[in-house]
């Protein structure tokens, strides 16, 4: 027991001398005079340490909604209405009732049968029996407020008629918390408590020596506190963070680009044709206003325009047709993260070298568990005279399983206007089955040496969101943006 009296803290110490069994937790609230969280705290951990029991017990009380001290006095919309119509037929207009209150009044009767409808309003023979009699719900509304287990079978017909009709009754819940003794509660309460136990050892309680002859108060480790969840990044955020992270520990250089970008970056640069149908209105978004922006020197607009038209020196015949600047300078949020690989390779690279970015991007698209109209990815390319497509078969496994965590990959032989060969990667998820992770190829060199690029260039757009699907253990892609607290808050090794 004196184990338990030096433990006591200074709130349990406070609220002891009130105690007694069986008392209410208000009444004990008021005679304390401390703070509701105050007292609530001290009775749960003196509950942890088995000297009392706190039982709540949930009442569902129904009182007057908005309306229903006024039908209480007033009478129901319908018995009004019956009472005016038995002194006479009655045209809509001549009813004297609320215009809220005349459609819920014949609705009410005409379910009855206790009115006609013509030309002008009726009271039928039911109507008139109906209006002898009292009515259940009237009877119901004057005897609130009510206990709901303590209905009758007559009552309780009564307020599942009331419910489903708006702000006439309500249901308020009330929680009466008992304060029950335990025997170890009891015998507490005839002990002789210390009041001036140290809770604290201060700088000033060793130089002054005040702590001698005093007693501490014993601290339970194994005791129930609040948990407090520190800040951290946002789950998602810090998966997008560490990839980044480990790209550049890799040795790949971080690219970037505007959100808002021009068909040449988007399409034109990567050697797919004005006239496809990704660049039409159902696969892409355009901007109304503006409608333009500018493309790059006139040197780079047109190798890549020749390379549509003939394929200038590359050794294709291009697309065969005559490509249209106005058509490039239109401006669209970007459709693909490739496009910041393109704007990249116009302004300049260096050989070798290794290019990533993370982009969002946007796609007319049905949201569902795998598909978003705005999402991320991760794109890049590799250029080296030693890379092959074999190459880019390894580097997409290994994203796959040491990025996402996947355990079984698959690739398909796969076709973009640009890359040549290319591939689909896709990865088993534990619910969703086999989801496609992206594409990927090399570069074709009609995209190449136009832009003055002599060496292999290996590829890849990866979306990014799926890959953090795998590593974060969600089924749902629109989870990565969640505001669940629970989840946002449960901790995870990324």
């Amino acid at each position: 027991m004196q184990n338990i009296i030096q433990s006591l803290h200074p709130l349990e110490r406070k609220i002891i001398p009130f105690l007694k069994n069986n008392i209410l937790f208000q009444d004990l609230l008021e005679q304390t005079k401390m703070q509701e969280v105050e007292v609530m705290r001290a009775l749960q951990w003196m509950e942890n340490k088995e000297l009392l029991k706190i039982k709540t017990e949930i009442t569902e009380i129904i009182t007057f909604g908005n309306l229903g001290k006024k039908y209480a006095i007033a009478g129901l919309p319908e018995r009004r209405l019956l009472e005016q119509l038995k002194k006479k037929k009655l045209t809509l207009e001549e009813i004297k009732l609320e215009d809220s209150e005349k459609n819920i009044a014949i609705g009410e009767l005409k379910k009855k049968a206790a009115i006609s409808m013509g030309k002008e309003i009726e009271i039928t023979e039911q109507g008139k029996k109906l209006l002898d009699k009292e009515f259940l719900e009237e009877k119901f509304l004057k005897g609130l407020p009510k206990d709901q287990k303590t209905l009758t079978e007559e009552e309780k017909l009564a307020f599942e008629n009331l419910k489903k009709r708006k702000e006439i009754i309500q249901v308020t819940i009330e929680k009466t918390k008992t304060i029950t003794l335990t025997e170890l509660g009891k015998k507490l309460l005839k002990e002789k408590i210390d009041f001036d136990l140290i809770e604290t050892l201060t700088p000033d309680l060793l130089k002054t020596g005040k702590w001698q002859g005093k007693n501490f108060r014993k601290y339970d480790v194994k005791i129930n506190v609040p948990k407090i969840y520190g800040g951290k990044r946002q789950p998602y955020m810090e998966f997008l963070n560490k990839i980044k992270l480990q790209l550049v520990q890799l040795g790949f250089k971080e690219m970037n680009g505007p959100l808002i970008e021009t068909e040449f970056y988007n399409f034109d640069v990567l050697f797919q044709p004005q006239d496809h149908p990704a660049r039409t209105w159902t696969d892409t978004y355009h901007l109304k206003h503006p409608t333009h922006g500018k493309l790059p020197n006139d040197l780079v607009v047109n190798r890549i325009k020749n390379a549509h038209q003939d394929g200038a020196r590359t050794g294709s015949t291009g697309w065969g047709y005559k490509w249209d600047a106005k058509i490039a300078m239109q401006l669209m949020p970007r459709a693909h993260g490739t496009a910041v690989s393109a704007r990249q390779m116009v302004k300049g690279i260096e050989n070798p070298s290794k290019y990533f970015t993370i982009s969002r991007v946007y796609r007319p698209d049905v949201l569902d568990a795998t598909h978003l109209i705005e999402f991320n990815q991760l794109d890049g390319f590799i250029t080296d005279k030693s890379i092959s497509f074999r190459t880019l078969l390894g580097m997409l496994k290994l994203f796959a399983i040491e990025i996402a965590g996947a355990e079984e990959v698959k690739f398909f032989a796969d076709y973009y206007p640009f890359t040549e060969p290319s591939v689909q990667i896709s990865a088993k998820h534990p619910q969703l089955g086999w989801v496609e992770l992206g594409g990927a190829g090399i570069f074709r060199p009609e995209i190449t040496q136009p832009l003055n690029i002599e060496t292999p260039v290996m590829a890849w757009g990866l979306g990014i969101d799926r890959l953090a699907m795998f590593k974060l253990g969600i089924k749902d892609i629109r989870y990565l943006f969640s505001q669940d607290l629970k989840w946002l808050r449960e901790p995870r090794i990324i």
